[in-house]
């Protein structure tokens, strides 16, 4: 893709990617979102920002900055806004359909194995290398937006805070969200000049180049524009399509029917998980395991790992949970037929309602853009995500290299911190080899991805 420059100018933006362009994108981005939404945002950012420049770091953030204050997961609603900004509903759709796909049939295949066999050795051994490489992904994208978003020290101060409350005291990230909004508002009254949302690092004569931020410029995203009728059209179609089978199911089955059971949990998770799967783990386990019995103890944590080597969102859990439901309660169907049937109905329902926030909510985000105190606000929120996105690296660099972390403090509250003895020497060196790969020697994502996969398989042989 060629970009055409003046002698001294800004880069001009490429051309528009077409529909089928941006589908082979977003099949790309969902079979390497690996990593959590960390990975996943760092993955969006350098195929779409830096590489691709199909949207303006500015938007970009802006985007991430709505998409973290809903619930569900963030990275796949960040999808199908940029989708949705290039190519209306059908773009949103494909995007965040992509997202998940991959994951979801990968988690599928290794729910089916674990309920006949408990073995994936295999697979283990393949994503001990690539999360090691991953994780190098991750740096390099905290690195990256902290270089563009923490631009003075209010705006460090405030990441800096976000990641001490939830890496030490772990404030509900809800909170943490919250707090650095009204410390956005409160400043662009009394610092306006400190929270101002334009030259992110240098970064503002990037944005101009912006395929999006074009499009904007020439009148061509009029479905961006927001409209109370069309607020009203999205309601109408994604309530029911949401909401509409559990409420079948709850008509034609009973209500203690393991799929009435699955979809009103599930559809109640759809709403609550604020932050992420991480969030919503605990509450999920418990329910699971104590309310409705369709896990061992123990087996939520099992389920976690399978979802933490595939590819896209980690609440991909709640598919694996979902599918244990209905493979161990399959009425007079076969276990692996009812299995599959749950795993499906969990991640329609949770995934569902992601498309509805965006799709309704979005053109209003768009309209803000050109307010003073929520762009100073969201502003200030683009700098606790880089506190965010730390503390998500940490937590992911800590359960890739350790068997084992341990909460050190008092009462409970004080820091996740590895056991020493546990470390897994194999992760730690492929970590390493990694993180020399892609930020010394440069050498490119998907090389790196492969030789890490690859080394994985060899060193899985060995003991840890």
């Amino acid at each position: 893709m060629s970009i055409v420059t003046d002698a001294g100018a800004t880069p001009m933006a490429p051309a528009a990617p077409t529909f089928a362009e941006a589908a082979r994108v977003w099949a790309r981005i969902g079979l390497l979102s690996f990593g959590g939404p960390a990975g996943q945002i760092a993955l969006m950012h350098r195929e779409l920002v830096e590489q691709r420049r199909w949207i303006g770091e500015q938007r970009f953030l802006h985007a991430l900055n709505y998409c973290m204050l809903l619930p569900g997961p963030e990275a796949q609603q960040l999808a199908v806004y940029i989708g949705w900004l290039l190519h209306r509903t059908a773009g949103g759709l494909v995007a965040g359909i992509l997202f998940i796909l991959p994951g979801a049939l990968v988690m599928l295949g290794l729910s089916i194995l674990y309920a006949l066999t408990r073995q994936v050795a295999l697979v283990d051994a393949v994503f001990l290398g690539v999360k090691a490489a991953v994780l190098a992904v991750v740096v390099e994208a905290v690195l990256r937006i902290g270089r563009r978003a923490l631009r003075n020290r209010a705006m460090v101060a405030i990441a800096a805070a976000a990641f001490v409350g939830l890496f030490v005291f772990h404030v509900p990230f809800p909170l943490i969200v919250l707090a650095a909004g009204l410390c956005g508002w409160i400043g662009s009254r009394r610092a306006p000049g400190l929270f101002a949302s334009a030259g992110h690092g240098g970064g503002a004569a990037f944005d101009a180049g912006g395929v999006v931020d074009r499009m904007f410029e020439q009148g061509e995203l009029a479905h961006a524009d927001p409209s109370w009728r069309r607020a009203i059209r999205v309601l109408a179609l994604w309530l029911p399509v949401w909401l509409g089978p559990v409420l079948l199911l709850w008509l034609v089955a009973r209500p203690s029917a393991i799929w009435t059971q699955i979809g009103g949990f599930f559809s109640l998770m759809a709403v609550v998980t604020f932050g992420g799967a991480y969030a919503v783990l605990a509450y999920v386990a418990q329910a699971a395991v104590d309310t409705f019995g369709w896990l061992a103890p123990g087996e939520m944590v099992d389920g976690l790992g399978l979802a933490e080597t595939t590819p896209g969102p980690l609440i991909l859990v709640l598919q694996f949970v979902g599918f244990l439901a209905a493979h161990r309660a399959p009425g007079g169907l076969d276990p692996l037929l009812a299995g599959g049937l749950g795993a499906l109905l969990t991640v329609w329902v949770t995934f569902a309602p992601c498309f509805l926030w965006i799709f309704l909510g979005a053109p209003y985000v768009e309209a803000l853009r050109g307010n003073r105190a929520i762009s100073a606000a969201l502003s200030a929120i683009t700098a606790a995500v880089v506190g965010v996105v730390l503390n998500l690296a940490l937590w992911f660099a800590l359960h890739v290299v350790f068997r084992e972390v341990r909460t050190f403090g008092l009462l409970g509250v004080g820091p996740n911190l590895p056991v020493p003895g546990s470390i897994d020497w194999r992760a730690a060196v492929l970590a390493v080899a990694a993180m020399v790969a892609m930020l010394r020697l440069r050498v490119g994502m998907i090389p790196t991805l492969a030789g890490c996969a690859v080394a994985g398989v060899v060193l899985g042989q060995l003991p840890a």
